[in-house]
């Protein structure tokens, strides 16, 4: 992954949960970048980036390391690091972030309780910026409504530099082993607005996926659905 990606790594204060929402002007970019897991934290790497950075953090964090101390470890490990960019958050709501000397102009992040905002090769500071102001905007919302208009907001303002985005992911784990939501689009156009389509899909089925692993004669997508309008009276 090289330099034009912007991201939203945070924790749902209320509720604990963990995720990452990214997007990129290469392909997949949900592949490599987001990293996360379930009471222990969630870390995106990217720039020209190592994904096996990423999995590290996650080991660092599930030993019980703050995300500053996890950054701390991490630095030294890496001979390339300063062309990485890297945001943590830990299961605490603790954050730590390293844009690297060598990323792409613009780039830079905004850390802050529970959040990291972070880019690079960036038309400018105002794409941060914005996915800051949009997660905290939107604290009563679901952690997957926040990184999602946080990754709104800052493809809203302006995104990367060159043709735009192609790619975008939405990872978020709540207290199972498995994620909540994990959306991504792969290679569009507009991948943001293909991902926004895809959790307007998704997020009446959340329960639903929740559910099925322990009780699986819920039936199928369809079945329970009906149910569920029957319950709500319509």
């Amino acid at each position: 992954m090289t330099g034009d990606t912007f991201t939203i790594v945070g924790r749902c204060e209320r509720m604990g949960m963990v995720g990452v929402a990214v997007a990129t002007g290469e392909i997949a970019v949900a592949s490599r970048c987001p990293h996360a897991k379930a009471k222990v934290g969630a870390v995106s790497t990217q720039a020209y980036t190592d994904p096996r950075l990423g999995q590290l953090a996650i080991k660092l964090l599930e030993m019980g390391f703050a995300a500053p101390k996890v950054l701390h470890d991490l630095i030294p490990s890496d001979p390339h690091i300063e062309r990485r960019q890297i945001g943590i958050v830990d299961k605490d709501g603790n954050t730590a972030v390293h844009t690297g000397k060598q990323n792409l102009p613009w780039a830079g992040h905004i850390a802050k309780k529970n959040y990291v905002a972070m880019g690079n090769y960036l038309v400018g500071e105002g794409v941060v910026k914005a996915m800051a102001r949009a997660f905290e905007e939107s604290v009563k919302e679901n952690l997957e409504e926040r990184l999602m208009r946080a990754i709104e907001a800052g493809r809203d303002a302006g995104g990367v530099i060159g043709p735009g985005q192609r790619s975008a992911g939405l990872l978020v784990y709540d207290w199972e082993v498995f994620p909540r939501v994990d959306l991504r689009v792969d290679w569009h156009e507009e991948p943001i607005g293909e991902l926004r389509r895809l959790l307007e899909m998704y997020k009446p089925l959340i329960p639903y996926y929740a559910q099925r692993p322990s009780d699986p004669t819920i039936g199928v997508v369809a079945e329970w659905l009906e149910k569920q309008k029957g319950k709500g009276g319509e």
